[in-house]
């Protein structure tokens, strides 16, 4: 009997599921609160997860899973609901994975993005970087900062995604959004080719290789606002992950490259909240020239110090933003370890915030 794939996707929409995976030999599963839930069903087999796949995979997206192994792309859905959906192989089945795209823009509330940063959404040039690994709702924040620079500033907003997540509406901004391989080939050729498109900001929806991160920073430094992504946690590794990119007789100039035109580090994680839901934890850096020195003379390491006294600029340390979710009762202990830079110092200073009898 076939699967009721509406159905499915109905209950992922009402009860707020983040995903939900079709792999053969289990249940649909989703994932809910961060953590991974089958559904009460049986089995899929083989025609099951290939029904899935033929019924949400457009046709460019069924070639290219038979000529090299899987697909990406955003599936509309009901009622302006949109998924962005993996297809791909795995031991000669079809895997299907489906994660829920929010129909709405959130405000800097709702994700708990420090104020802060709209100061730097309002600078003419530079490359502000959102980077954690997968799941931990990059796209989001990305999403919400692009949509307070539409709302509040006349400018030309490019951006280029691989797929088009968050459908943005021209507001005093114009808008264009670029998917790969529908509306231009590659990331690092969409970069180049927008700085003849009169921007005045460029999304980059992630820096995936050398030729695309170069088109980034070159871009930064040649007057526009810059963001983009990278699956690194921290500053420091963020910075030293792009100069690893490039060969080692561009290193240097790429560390002249970034003290000069990288604005700003924001890194994230996703934890479980208590009572439901999920809630952010932030690193924020900010270029002051101390951080610019320390680029530039190759010394990232002494990075976090900076941000441990840069309090006044907006800087805060990812250990130091789990600290603040633990006292306050968001997340539990276990879980603010888990995401922790250096678990040591994170466990002493919770100790040091719990009164003594």
């Amino acid at each position: 009997m076939p699967i009721d794939l509406d159905k499915i996707l109905r209950m992922v929409v009402s009860r707020n599921c983040s995903d939900v995976h079709f792999h053969v030999g289990r249940p649909p599963t989703v994932r809910l609160d961060g953590r991974l839930r089958s559904l009460d069903m049986p089995p899929l087999t083989p025609e099951d997860t290939e029904q899935v796949m033929s019924n949400v995979a457009p046709e460019r997206c069924l070639q290219e899973t038979r000529e090299k192994g899987g697909a990406d792309f955003a599936y509309p859905f009901e009622n302006g609901v949109r998924f962005r959906t993996a297809v791909y192989h795995q031991r000669g089945n079809t895997s299907v994975v489906m994660r829920l795209l929010p129909d709405r823009m959130m405000s800097f509330e709702q994700i708990g993005l420090p104020m802060s940063i709209k100061n730097l959404l309002l600078k003419p040039r530079g490359l502000v970087l959102v980077t954690g690994p997968t799941g931990s709702g990059k796209t989001t924040t990305l999403a919400t900062m692009i949509d307070f620079i539409n709302a509040e500033q006349d400018r030309h907003i490019i951006t280029v995604e691989d797929p088009i997540e968050y459908y943005h509406q021209h507001k005093k901004s114009i808008i264009s959004q670029r998917e790969v391989l529908v509306d231009i080939g590659s990331f690092s050729e969409a970069t180049v080719k927008a700085l003849r498109q009169d921007p005045d900001v460029i999304l980059v929806g992630e820096m995936r290789d050398l030729e695309t991160m170069a088109a980034a920073i070159m871009a930064a430094e040649t007057g526009h606002l810059v963001f983009s992504t990278l699956h690194t946690t921290g500053a420091g590794k963020t910075v030293n992950r792009i100069i690893d990119a490039f060969p080692m007789q561009q290193q240097e100039q790429i560390r002249t490259q970034l003290s000069t035109g990288l604005l700003a580090v924001i890194s994230q994680e996703l934890l479980p909240r208590i009572g439901g839901g999920r809630v952010a934890a932030f690193e924020i850096m900010v270029m002051t020239s101390s951080i610019s020195h320390l680029i530039r003379e190759n010394q990232v390491h002494k990075i976090n110090s900076d941000i441990q006294t840069g309090k006044r600029y907006g800087m805060m340390l990812l250990d130091d933003f789990l600290l603040e979710l633990y006292r306050s009762g968001k997340v539990e202990f276990a879980e603010a370890m888990k995401r922790a830079q250096d678990p040591s110092i994170l466990q002493d200073k919770i100790k040091e915030a719990i009164p003594e009898d």
